[in-house]
């Protein structure tokens, strides 16, 4: 089945009305709005209710969480990313998503609309209007406001009855008779889910006789004297709220001082986080490296966190993450921790780029993936505070977010740190090379064009400027290293003749756009000219690979098919020895490519699924779609008809996903049409059509899956 929902929580109890209700109104409606307090369950029944009617839809069944976000900005591309597009279009923001939802039909599920009822309001009234099958389902604490919503409000469950002491013992674990302690705790937290799951934690840890006895202390005060350690709560509370108020503010007493200060200190956390993570954001005082862990320990036992997933990051529900947000506030400490928060993130982004070229690439390239959410807080707050710093942090995950398919996040984050930072040399030099390729990426030439220029500008001025400082020194270093004590300085890499790192990567740039732009000699000449100037080999750095992956490319474009070929093996062998994946996977393309065009399709179907293999580990939608676009070339030029038009099929779905026309470089755009013309006349125009439609509206990955059916690479 299409689409992507969360697996649903296996605590699930009762609530069947409530899921008639969503589901009727679903097959009534296109908007329905769940309403209901904080942790009454307007996420489960959601969830549980996109299951059941997702067979309904033949484009499947959507879910996106907006509770990651902290403000709209990001709210389109959180959309477009839930729903697999990987936009890579220019233009305004919605546009790739409506062109992407016009000719489908599926459900849309936005959860936690609450802290963005207004903008999720116009875009969804956008949508609705551009896509005749879409279906909306949202939660919300209060309704969007849009004509035509239908709301379906969600009480707690009855306090008396039995759903609510069900849920309490499958949170605890344990079996309670109706009547008893456990009983009364469901009516003194009036059958609140959320509410009830706290409880139950308290439960397995002090039981249940001991748990009542402190709640009816806790509830049995005024109201006003149930929430004075919180200031201000009406922003986040609103006053109808006070029972699960107080089952929140009585489980934040019962823990521990540090626990209290560490649940705070976690509140600025938008997305997972993993121990290493809260160990460099909220040490600080009392919480340090030896007693930070019990205190989290502690959070998760009482569900104040929740478990570890099989990756090992843990994470805080909407509801009790704000509580601990309003302590923070409190306590004095938002601006530091989230200080703190963002330069944490800056290191990991600084430290994923150092370690893009080699081993642990992949790796790190999937932490950045998984960090995705904390990053964009990271640098939302230094584009705040320090324009800087975030110019720094956004150049080293730009490229990641781009090969990912983040385009528009990566374009937007660089382009506005380009203007409110100040910062010259290499912080600058390598932004505008992500920006650059970025735009390439988009097939947006004329900006790019002025981009690489202006990237080639600030890395010939870095470069000439560190080289003349250093060989201002150079006098110095040369007595210095004759006494005991001289000291050490490393020299910046090139020379004042010689390219640098910048001026490579800057080369690699300006020949990317050429060759996409038809002018394969304009790239050869561009990065041959700085790769003889330079000194070292393609292993030394990712610029210099990068240079070298552009350069074959433009051999094949200029026709020099063997020579293109060597150098693309040496390349590959090289990057094996490395375990380099990126350039590795865009080897294969040129590979691929350079068989088809030498008349050997066999090779050529090979080396496209080995691309295929890379670019689906890398979750590269566009190489996807590229790699299938080749094979599906190779396989008409073998007279593979019907496979040719299975896998050209799924590529057009991929391709959809970009949100972009299907497009390549020129050489190939060629040969696939020649090709699929010769598939179409042998098979049959109905016939192949067929085939066709079938891979377009059938699941993408299966279509992915019998693609990668095949041979193996060739040697």
């Amino acid at each position: 089945m299409r689409g992507h929902l969360p697996d649903e929580n296996p605590g699930f109890v009762g609530r069947h009305t409530e899921l008639e209700r969503v589901s009727a109104a679903l097959a009534d409606h296109r908007l329905v709005t769940v309403t209901g307090v904080g942790g009454v369950g307007k996420t489960r029944l959601a969830l549980r209710a996109a299951h059941g009617v997702a067979r309904r839809f033949p484009d499947g069944a959507w879910w996106t969480d907006l509770s990651q976000l902290d403000g709209d900005r990001l709210l389109v591309a959180l959309v477009a990313d839930s729903v697999d597009l990987a936009d890579h279009t220019p233009g305004t923001a919605t546009t790739g998503l409506r062109r992407r939802l016009a000719d489908d039909r599926l459900l849309l599920v936005l959860d936690s609309c609450e802290h963005l009822t207004e903008p999720c309001a116009r875009l969804v009234t956008e949508l609705l209007a551009a896509a005749p099958g879409l279906t909306v389902l949202t939660t919300s604490r209060r309704p969007l406001g849009v004509a035509g919503e239908h709301v379906v409000p969600l009480d707690p469950l009855p306090p008396a009855g039995g759903d609510a002491l069900e849920l309490l013992r499958r949170a605890a674990g344990q079996d309670f008779p109706a009547a008893g302690p456990a009983g009364e705790i469901c009516v003194r937290l009036e059958g609140i889910p959320l509410a009830l799951e706290l409880a139950a934690a308290q439960i397995r840890l002090q039981g249940a006789e001991a748990v009542r006895d402190q709640l009816g202390t806790r509830l049995d005060a005024p109201p006003e004297a149930r929430f004075d350690l919180l200031a201000h709560t009406e922003r986040v509370w609103p006053s109808r709220h006070q029972t699960l108020r107080a089952a929140i503010g009585w489980s934040h007493e019962l823990s521990t001082p540090l626990e209290r200060l560490l649940w705070a200190r976690l509140s600025v956390f938008r997305g997972p986080f993993d121990l290493s993570s809260a160990l460099a954001v909220c040490t600080g005082g009392p919480l340090d490296r030896a007693t930070l862990p019990a205190a989290l320990d502690g959070l998760v036992r009482s569900s104040v966190v929740r478990p570890p997933d099989a990756g090992g990051r843990l994470r805080m529900l909407d509801t009790i993450r704000e509580y601990g947000a309003t302590w923070l506030d409190r306590t004095g400490e938002s601006g530091t921790v989230a200080d703190r928060h963002a330069a944490h993130f800056r290191g990991l982004a600084r430290r994923a780029e150092t370690e893009w070229h080699g081993a642990r690439q992949l790796r790190w390239y999937r932490t950045v993936d998984a960090h995705h959410t904390d990053l964009r807080t990271a640098l939302d707050r230094l584009l705040r505070t320090d324009p800087d710093a975030a110019l720094d942090l956004i150049g080293s995950v730009a490229f990641a977010w781009s090969c990912r398919g983040r385009l528009r996040e990566a374009r937007d984050g660089l382009e506005q740190a380009l203007v409110l930072s100040e910062a010259r040399g290499r912080v600058r030099a390598r932004a505008l090379w992500a920006l650059g390729v970025t735009l390439v990426l988009q097939g947006e030439s004329d900006p790019a064009q002025e981009v690489s220029e202006r990237c080639a500008r600030e890395a010939r001025h870095t470069e000439y400027a560190e080289s003349a400082e250093y060989t201002e020194h150079a006098g110095y270093a040369a007595h210095a290293e004759h006494t005991e004590h001289a000291p050490h300085e490393e020299a910046p890499r090139g020379g004042r003749d010689r390219p640098g790192e910048l001026t490579l990567d800057a080369a690699a740039l300006a020949g990317l756009l050429a060759l996409t732009t038809g002018r394969p000699m304009s790239a050869y000449v561009v990065v041959g000219h700085v790769l003889d100037a330079a000194r070292g080999g393609p292993a030394d750095s990712a610029a210099r690979l990068r240079c070298h992956l552009v350069r074959v490319f433009a051999l094949t474009g200029l026709g020099r098919l063997a020579e293109a070929r060597r150098g693309a093996l040496r390349l590959r062998a090289l990057c094996q020895e490395l375990d380099e994946h990126w350039t590795r996977t865009a080897l294969e393309y040129q590979l691929a490519l350079t068989g088809l065009l030498e008349g050997d399709p066999q090779a050529a179907a090979g080396h496209a699924r080995a691309m295929l293999e890379g670019t689906r580990g890398l979750g590269a939608s566009l190489g996807v779609a590229l790699g299938l676009d080749v094979l599906a070339t190779a396989l008409a030029a073998a007279g593979e008809g019907e496979r040719a038009a299975d896998v050209s099929g799924t590529g057009e779905a991929y391709w959809r996903s970009t949100g972009q026309p299907r497009r390549g470089l020129p050489g190939l755009r060629a040969l696939h049409e020649k090709y699929t013309d010769t598939a179409r006349a042998t098979l049959g125009e109905p016939a192949y059509e067929e085939i066709f439609v079938r891979a377009l509206t059938g699941l993408p990955q299966d279509g992915l899956d019998r693609a990668l059916e095949g041979p193996g690479t060739p040697a």
